[in-house]
């Protein structure tokens, strides 16, 4: 590869027509039988995909952004009620919690995976709440509103330590949604269970993105519920179809959030390769982990504690020097992303909330260092080797040099 060849940060072009041939019979299925909207597609997906999950059920729905706001109100958060999450993740977190009816509090991550940190979700119930004599539930004692819910947020492809969220929430009555929209196939190991979970298969109920960037991405927008709960199951298909139970017999007031045959028939063939995609994203990021170990500029890689197999939905690494780092790259024809440069709590539509630069000091640490380096299940070696050379480049520029923190498994 030449120097002046450029990296995409995702190659979705490469990847489409090396499964052209098996995607296109799947639309012409649906023009030859009509079946656009619902049908053996869509359940033959869900039934693929709660099985890849090691759930009983999956719901196909229309985005993942459907997918969180659907889970909440089939579990029971109701008008009012206050949602525990993270401000580092995508605003559709926020989202659906707020056109659920409730009202999104927030929770710091963890500096080295990013995601939840369960010490700081403690010290929420412990000291910002109190426990209502009546129900045994948590009241905030500021907002005077009920904690009903929490959504660790399974952030760039590992899954939150979700051992010790479920025992605060079993302790204080609280339902747990997964935010696994970017973890399909992550794996978490349970000491308490002495095995290994899937993510999706944890909490209440889970929310996958089938966004076409995603490990499993669809040719358009999708998303699924999976849950082990089968009336949850059912209310969240009441919800995603106008509350119907049969055509024209309405339940419930629900919503136009029905997953597409045509995506699903895409997914279901999809589904297939996962596994192998995820290994390659694997692959990829220990030959990143590797090649960066020396790089002379400060660079924090990513971290995997010892519970997670994650399937490296994004390869992050953080530095002082985001900006002037990506702007390097880019003059040197190799995409970059931000997950995520604002945290969501600073975010405009939020600023009614009442929350401050400071509230999250880790977050807003981590919103400003974050750098996405490409990774795809089609990166090679050697476009691996030009992205790192150009880091070292760039590291070589200037004065403040500082060691790489290399990633750990601990």
């Amino acid at each position: 590869m030449s120097d002046n060849q450029n990296i995409p940060f995702l190659d979705l072009v490469g990847l489409h027509q090396e499964l052209e041939k098996e995607l296109v019979p799947i639309f012409q299925k649906a023009l030859r039988t009509a079946g656009f909207i619902g049908g053996p597609m869509v359940e033959g997906f869900e039934v693929d995909f709660a099985r890849f999950c090691d759930a009983a059920r999956c719901v196909g729905v229309a985005s993942g952004t459907d997918a969180v706001r659907f889970a909440l109100m089939a579990a029971g958060v109701e008008p009012g009620d206050i949602v525990v999450t993270v401000p580092h993740t995508f605003i559709a977190t926020t989202e659906a919690i707020t056109q659920a009816g409730a009202r999104a509090d927030f929770v710091d991550i963890d500096e080295r995976t990013y995601c939840m940190d369960p010490a700081k979700l403690q010290k929420y119930l412990e000291q910002e709440c109190y426990l209502d004599r009546e129900t045994g539930k948590p009241f905030h004692r500021t907002l005077k509103a009920p904690v009903t819910a929490v959504i660790p947020v399974h952030i760039y492809g590992q899954t939150a330590d979700m051992d010790r969220i479920l025992e605060l929430a079993r302790r204080y009555r609280l339902i747990v949604i997964e935010d696994a929209c970017q973890a399909h196939g992550a794996e978490y190991f349970s000491k308490k269970e002495n095995r290994w979970r899937k993510a999706g298969s944890m909490g209440h109920a889970a929310a996958f993105s089938f966004y076409p960037g995603k490990n499993l991405g669809a040719c358009g927008e999708a998303g699924a519920v999976t849950t082990n709960d089968e009336a949850l199951a059912q209310q969240v298909r009441l919800l995603r179809d106008h509350g119907q139970a049969r055509k024209y017999y309405h339940e419930l007031e629900g919503y136009n959030g029905r997953l597409d045959a045509i995506q699903a028939g895409i997914l279901q063939s999809k589904l297939q390769h996962l596994a192998e995609w995820n290994q390659k994203r694997r692959e990829a990021a220990a030959i990143y982990n590797e090649l960066l170990g020396d790089v002379p500029t400060e660079l924090v890689l990513p971290f995997e504690p010892s519970w997670s197999r994650s399937v490296d939905h994004l390869y992050v690494v953080r530095t002082a020097r985001r900006n002037d780092l990506q702007e390097h790259l880019t003059k040197a024809g190799i995409g970059t992303g931000i997950h995520y440069p604002v945290p969501v709590h600073l975010q405009k539509p939020y600023r009614a909330l009442g929350y401050k630069e400071g509230d999250f000091p880790v977050a807003e640490k981590a919103a400003a260092q974050v750098l996405s380096l490409p990774m795809y299940p089609g990166l090679s070696q050697t476009q691996q080797k030009r992205v790192v050379e150009e880091i070292r480049r760039f590291g070589q520029v200037g004065e403040n040099r500082l060691p790489v923190q290399p990633a750990v498994s601990a």
